[in-house]
């Protein structure tokens, strides 16, 4: 294979160093024009050496900062490289990539970044402890409670990544990893490594990460998986038959090294009864189907392999994705004209087409000749192209390479269902996905789906007229919701918001009394100690409070007057305030008792400190219960205590404030969260 004059040396980046090929090193070849344009892998480094530099230093420079340190870190990160894009783009396109594809790779791994970033502010604590779930009452009194924390592992995390996509693969892996205040080791497919070792250097350039918080392997990783241990986490993409491999390494069972596999999968799309020729669902379903065929030349984990339709709408359906099919321009991806660039290497190419000829001793080809098409502006030879392959399976259900074969390129199979129940058969059959998508707006079809089919798929993703506007596509994983599946999809899962997060921490079940459970969790747990002997709350900044100030309010009584001023004032007539005996018929309520945001009101202008200061606005209450019924005659007070503190801008922070509302008996009448604004 000749070599490009311009050919670049891969490094890694091991223990604070850049290191260039050495023995073992591997040629990687423009997808586009087969030429050798770079070199990557040294079989020398020092793998127990970037271990321990991840766990002795990257590990406790991240564990000192934050969740919100680490949060607003991503956040910067992924600005710094958004700035540089450019950078990337221009050496992704010889991955075969088109400036659309990288619009998913590379734009989709800085808006994960950001995502995690945001969620990390808004769902996590500024602190080092997550605290997860509310506190469990273990005892008769309260005076022995039990929580579930989690806290960061303190081994390093192993990235193993696909090479369909060198930016996002490695940065939907990475921004969670950080987050929780683990460093990470990624490892990218050799074939694009170049593009993921351009934006490590952009990262690492830009000055915000902490020493060893973050290494690159361009090449094997050697035995680095014989040297993990409880502490670390292996987060692989890829086939099938390499995660067995690794998986089954001895040492990573015998240390329960925690293992998540993303893999193959038989992706399936269904079109729904309801959705004929000529609505806007079947013109929808040939849409997806033909976006999913052509991005990055199909060389997607979630990619539709196989498509389902009710057998009336076969040949409509055919006819219909052979003209838009018709219409994807293929070359040269750099061409702002090209709908589909090449497969990542001419390897990879000649894998699909033994995997679609499999397909074929099973199915009837009806579009795309891999013989026979136009490329533009390059060499069909000697690029890895290959024209959208769709075939046809009359016999779903006695085929088989049709659920079992996944040719992993722009290669598709139509099939035939008779009902719901077959088509939830047929999509099952791929035991185990990542995403199923139906095109529907029957409701009754959506339910039957999900219960038949949610056991074999990560994820179920309807559209149709009504969400087709918003709606991300079915090949598109968000980082707000879970990427992984059952099965052959490898049993795992990333992304999923907090949910990714927490596949780097320790989740352990913290047990003691209240006072102990609040000064692990930096939240006030009730009947923890209260601070009384300070000013109103409400006069003290943010910054001034502190974590269980308490205000004890006066009483006051609750007439009848007042119930019925409320009622008429608020139109609330219902008639457990205004009818005695039609309230004392209710086995809730004893007579007329007064309203439940009578008594909110109530508890509001009993705490509430009039004059201006540092409570900027009040934006609401969780989990508010009323406990029990109040009538007239009774009095009222209120216990508000500072539950917990979160900074949100520069200028003002959130407190959350627990509220209990008793009655002249001392027993709780009702019980919220409150949550203010206020000036640091």
């Amino acid at each position: 294979m000749p070599k490009d004059a311009a050919a670049r040396d891969i490094h890694s980046f091991a223990a604070g160093q850049w290191v260039a090929p050495g023995s073992g090193a591997r040629s990687i070849a423009s997808a586009i024009t087969g030429d050798v344009i770079a070199q990557a892998g040294n079989d020398a480094l020092d793998v127990q050496g970037m271990l321990g530099h991840a766990r002795d230093l990257g590990g406790p420079n991240l564990r000192r900062l934050t969740f919100h340190d680490r949060a607003r870190m991503l956040k910067a990160l992924a600005l710094h490289l958004k700035e540089h894009r450019q950078t990337l783009y221009d050496l992704s396109f010889d991955t075969g990539a088109t400036q659309a594809d990288h619009m998913i790779d590379i734009d989709g791994g800085i808006g994960t970044m950001l995502v995690f970033a945001s969620k990390g502010r808004r769902e996590m604590p500024d602190g080092h402890v997550f605290l997860d779930g509310p506190p469990e009452q273990l005892g008769r009194s309260g005076a022995f409670m039990g929580r579930h924390v989690a806290t960061p592992l303190r081994g390093a995390a192993v990235h193993i990544n696909a090479f369909n996509f060198p930016v996002w693969g490695m940065l939907e892996k990475l921004a969670p990893a950080l987050l929780a205040g683990m460093p990470a080791i990624v490892k990218p497919a050799t074939a694009t490594s170049y593009v993921t070792e351009a934006c490590v250097r952009l990262m690492l350039e830009s000055g915000l990460l902490p020493e060893g918080a973050l290494q690159l392997v361009s090449g094997g990783l050697g035995d680095m998986l014989d040297h993990l241990d409880c502490q670390d986490v292996v987060g692989f993409t890829g086939s099938a038959d390499t995660a067995l491999k690794l998986r089954s390494n001895l040492h990573l069972l015998k240390n329960s090294v925690r293992f998540m596999a993303e893999q193959d999968s038989l992706n399936a799309t269904v079109l729904g009864p309801d959705a004929t020729a000529g609505t806007p669902e079947f013109n929808l379903f040939v849409k997806e189907i033909t976006r999913e065929m052509t991005a990055k030349a199909g060389q997607k984990c979630t990619a539709i392999r196989r498509i389902m339709a009710p057998a009336p709408q076969i040949d409509a359906l055919i006819a219909a994705l052979g003209e838009r099919l018709a219409k994807t321009r293929i070359g040269d991806p750099r061409l702002e004209s090209t709908g589909m660039g090449a497969l990542v290497s001419n390897g990879q190419k000649r894998d699909v087409l033994e995997k679609a000829a499999l397909i074929h001793a099973e199915a009837e080809r009806v579009f795309g000749d891999p013989n026979q098409f136009e490329v533009d502006g390059a060499d069909a030879a000697k690029g890895a192209f290959l024209p959208p392959m769709l075939f046809h399976c009359a016999d779903p259900d006695t085929a088989q390479r049709v659920h079992d074969t996944e040719a992993f390129g722009p290669v598709s199979t139509i099939m035939p269902y008779r009902d719901p129940d077959h088509a939830v058969a047929l999509l099952n059959r791929g035991k185990g996905s990542l995403v199923a998508s139906v095109i529907t707006r029957d409701g009754d079809m959506a339910r039957q789906m999900v219960e038949g089919a949610g056991a074999f798929h990560g994820r179920l993703y309807f559209n149709n007229r009504d969400s087709m506007a918003e709606a991300t596509g079915h090949g598109a994983p968000l980082p707000h919701m879970v990427h992984g599946g059952p099965g052959r999809a490898g049993g795992g899962e990333e992304l999923g918001g907090i949910r990714g997060v927490m596949h780097y921490m320790q989740r352990t079940a913290v047990q003691g009394s209240p006072d102990i459970l609040t000064a692990v969790g930096g939240q006030w747990v009730p009947g923890a100690t209260e601070i009384t002997d300070r000013a109103h709350p409400f006069t003290r900044t943010f910054t001034a409070l502190d974590i269980g100030e308490t205000f004890h309010s006066p009483s006051r009584e609750v007439t009848l007057d007042d119930i019925e001023t409320f009622a008429h004032f608020t139109g609330d007539t219902f008639y457990a305030h205004m009818d005695d005996t039609a309230a004392a018929a209710n086995p809730f309520f004893p007579g007329r008792v007064a309203h439940g945001y009578l008594l909110l009101s109530f508890a509001a202008g009993l705490f509430v400190q009039p004059d201006p200061g540092p409570v900027l606005a009040n934006t609401g209450l969780d989990n508010l219960r009323f406990k029990a019924p109040v009538q007239a005659g009774d009095s009222v007070k209120v216990h508000l205590t500072v539950k917990a503190k979160t900074p949100r801008k520069d200028d003002y922070g959130e407190v959350r404030w627990h509220v209990t509302l008793t009655n002249q008996n001392d027993e709780a009448v009702a019980e919220y969260e409150l949550l203010t604004m206020n000036a640091v």
